[in-house]
């Protein structure tokens, strides 16, 4: 009797196993099938065209002022990716279908670079040589996004705050510069969460490196909901 019992109370916990697991894998199926999340929430990836509004040349480092050609260039690449999270989908209840996200961003710019008499020259070295010119920004900024709840959402940032990173040095060996950001673009809900956009932005330093590095951007981006 005992083990007839103990069979018996083995085959309730199996049969309690295996409701709970189908229920889990139903639920999970379901949610599954339905998911489209909706948390707003984005991970993308952009890059495209930007130019700064002033070249480097006639800098030190950059190509001894000028002494063995300019490194004057001013267009060039960028590439970078971040984060968007989402604050309110309908600013606190005030405007349906719009809403405020936080987005971060990191960014990598490559401006246009010549081979000139660098830095090297004040140790005799006066082979030309390329200098490449790049910028580094990190930035945080709110996104307005408008018509919440469609495929196809147009934003702005009113705002948003900079920090940079220029290279090569000033000539008075300075390389950090704050500054702000503003922009606009619109994105298009391809499948499920995979989002595809275009992004333009004007970037406004303060110059404190005693170089001017105001820039603006304008390219692609695929973003992923989450």
């Amino acid at each position: 009797m005992r083990d007839k019992g103990g069979q018996r109370n083995a085959g309730r916990w199996i049969a309690v196993v295996g409701i709970a697991a189908g229920v889990a894998v139903s639920i999970g199926q379901l949610v599954w099938a339905g998911d489209t999340t909706t948390t707003g929430n984005r991970v993308f990836f952009r890059g495209g065209y930007g130019e700064m509004l002033s070249d480097r040349a006639g800098e030190l480092i950059t190509d001894v002022h000028g002494a063995g050609g300019k490194n004057d260039g001013t267009g060039g690449y960028y590439i970078g990716g971040g984060a968007e999270l989402m604050i309110t989908r309908d600013l606190w209840g005030v405007v349906p279908g719009v809403a405020l996200v936080g987005e971060i961003g990191l960014e990598f710019k490559r401006w246009a670079s010549n081979s000139v008499v660098s830095g090297e020259a004040l140790v005799g070295n006066l082979a030309p040589a390329k200098v490449q010119m790049t910028m580094l920004t990190a930035s945080v900024a709110p996104k307005v996004k408008f018509r919440q709840g469609t495929d196809f959402q147009p934003w702005v940032i009113p705002g948003g705050l900079d920090f940079h990173v220029i290279s090569p040095t000033s000539s008075q060996i300075n390389y950090l510069d704050i500054g702000v950001q503003f922009g606009g673009g619109a994105e298009y809900r391809l499948w499920k969460e995979l989002w595809l956009g275009v992004d333009g932005r004007y970037h406004q330093a303060a110059n404190q490196t005693n170089t001017v590095n105001n820039f603006w951007t304008a390219g692609l981006y695929v973003g992923l909901g989450f």
